[in-house]
């Protein structure tokens, strides 16, 4: 069995203060499967609270809604926008691209977990890009 690879976590820190993050992210698409905020908040295992006050802070860091609510015992509800959709497709298109982009420096990181690593000598076929460290070396300027 093929050891797991170490992964890439993206928050991104916008300059109003706002964040989004792979919890955020989970919690849109819990909305956009149940359509309402207590469903999702049983389906991701956080609190209500919790639940509405991501909603709320995503809904209000954005010059557009994220969410389209629908209070009410009854009928009531919740929906992904149109905005809310494109921020999910942002968001994993910058994933995908940061994951590949950092696919090799991640493998000898993971490698290094092993108690037989040997880091690899500067050069070598298997080396980072130029503008890569090599694990234990830091940057000259």
């Amino acid at each position: 069995m093929k050891p797991e690879a170490a992964r890439l976590s993206i928050v991104i820190e916008f300059p109003n203060g706002a964040r989004l993050s792979p919890e955020d992210v989970a919690m849109i698409d819990a909305v956009r499967k149940v359509r309402s905020i207590l469903g999702a908040s049983r389906v991701t295992g956080v609190s209500y609270r919790k639940c509405w006050l991501t909603i709320d802070a995503l809904n209000r860091a954005f010059e557009s809604p994220v969410f389209a609510t629908f209070p009410g015992r009854r009928g009531g509800g919740a929906e992904l926008t149109a905005f809310g959709e494109r921020l999910v497709a942002l968001f994993r298109s910058i994933e995908r691209r940061a994951s590949t982009a950092a696919k090799r420096a991640t493998a000898e990181l993971t490698g290094a977990l092993n108690p037989e690593y040997e880091p690899r000598a500067s050069g070598g076929a298997s080396a980072p890009a130029h503008d890569e460290p090599h694990l234990g070396q830091s940057r000259q300027p």
